[in-house]
């Protein structure tokens, strides 16, 4: 029978063996007590399994608040597996059964989701990225290289007509891609359709003039009937990205847009530190970004390396790899997408990202990095693409800037940050 896998690192002052067997049960057939109906045969069934347990360390106190009293809490690895029966290829019953109640169990004093293991059948019942790297450079007029991008800033503040000359300013400068901020929706002071009637004309012009269709993800964030008026909107008008905030539209939203859209999808992740910050209660991104891929996100934004959030390179390499990794490792369709790396970057960071990768499928937006060049922003823009061209020919950016003022300026205007993976 098919089962679907998850691991968790979990601790517990009840032992690894019963707060193990304690979660399967509350995440499938069992309570807290037995009942007379969940028989041998409903529990050979569809009850979960533990499947694996690796012991990892103790402590003397538990990292979390808990019920449970005890002198030693064990911490371990704990393997999981459901039959594929309980729920079907369901997403959003999928993230009930993988990250439900558990985190509410007195047993456990850490636990947070790490990895989930996903059959074939999920890649078959899910349409993924409808157009990934191919149709995201595609939209461009066949785009080559990494995507240099940046974001609307001010975050908010802009009206319709201050959004659309900063467009004109950085299409000008040679930018791939822009994006509105997660907190520039739908506000009365620059409401969506104003805002896209005053930018798209010029994305279009320059389009016109230079056959090279800047992406605009403009941001859709709201209720599902309202993104899709949205989308509407976008076909409309010619846009080509539409940018939601996943956390804020859950799964469900994010798969009726996708369902809806035919134009990109990015992915913004606004608030993923709630599920990721901690090292004793969450979910790890490799298990999200598989569900938002299945939904349907073209991009997904990974943060950046050496960046001003508290995730340290090695998570956000690892992040960046697993979305261009297939969704199920037992076959079907692959679903990648296009990684974004964001949150104070510049020159520096572009290298060891494509390194990281070994290829241009990538967004790279940076904001100050871009926009405060000594030279200002078309040398902001050429800096970043001649560190991009160093990079895909294993150039160092030093010897490279000896033909790029640009480059060069750049790398005495920005610090070198430290990079830790």
């Amino acid at each position: 029978m098919t089962r679907i896998t998850a691991t968790y690192d979990i601790e517990t002052p009840s032992g690894l063996a019963h707060a193990a067997a304690v979660l399967a049960g509350e995440q499938s057939t069992g309570t807290f007590v037995r009942l007379a109906s969940e028989t041998d045969e409903l529990r050979d069934r569809s009850g979960a399994r533990v499947d694996k347990i690796v012991p990892t360390g103790s402590s003397a106190t538990p990292s979390l608040p808990c019920r449970k009293p005890g002198k030693v809490f064990n911490r371990g690895l704990v393997t999981i597996s459901w039959p594929l029966g309980n729920f079907g290829t369901s997403l959003p019953t999928l993230m009930s059964t993988l990250a439900g109640n558990l985190f509410e169990l007195a047993e456990l004093s850490a636990v947070r989701l790490v990895d989930v293991d996903l059959p074939v059948e999920f890649t078959h019942d899910h349409p993924g990225p409808q157009f990934g790297a191919a149709g995201t450079r595609q939209f461009m007029g066949n785009h080559t290289g990494p995507l240099i991008g940046t974001i609307i800033k001010p975050s908010i503040g802009f009206t319709p007509q201050e959004t659309a000359d900063l467009v004109h300013t950085l299409v000008k400068a040679g930018i791939d891609f822009i994006k509105d901020d997660e907190l520039q929706a739908n506000g009365p002071n620059c409401p969506f359709e104003a805002r896209l009637d005053t930018v798209m004309p010029i994305i279009h012009e320059h389009a016109d003039k230079t056959g090279k269709k800047v992406l605009y993800a403009v941001n859709i964030t709201d209720e599902i009937d309202q993104m899709w008026r949205n989308l509407d909107k976008m076909d409309a008008v010619g846009a080509n990205c539409a940018m939601v905030c996943m956390q804020s539209i859950g799964l469900t939203g994010l798969r009726a847009v996708r369902d809806h859209s035919n134009v990109l999808v990015h992915g913004h992740r606004a608030g993923w530190g709630l599920l990721s910050r901690s090292p004793d209660i969450g979910i790890d991104f490799s298990v999200m970004q598989k569900l938002w891929r299945l939904a349907g996100a073209d991009h997904l934004h990974v943060n950046g390396l050496a960046s001003k959030f508290t995730e340290p390179d090695e998570v956000v390499a690892k992040a960046a790899k697993s979305v261009q990794h297939p969704v199920s490792d037992r076959g079907g369709p692959e679903h990648t997408a296009m990684p974004v790396f964001s949150s104070g970057q510049t020159i520096w960071q572009l290298e060891p990202a494509r390194d990281l990768l070994g290829n241009d499928n990538f967004i790279f937006c940076a904001g100050g990095g871009l926009m405060s060049h000594p030279d200002g922003v078309a040398a902001g823009v050429a800096s970043l693409r001649d560190a991009g061209k160093a990079a895909a020919l294993g150039v160092s950016i030093e010897a490279f800037s000896a033909h790029s003022v640009a480059l060069k300026r750049a790398m005495k205007h920005f610090p070198k940050p430290h990079f830790e993976f």
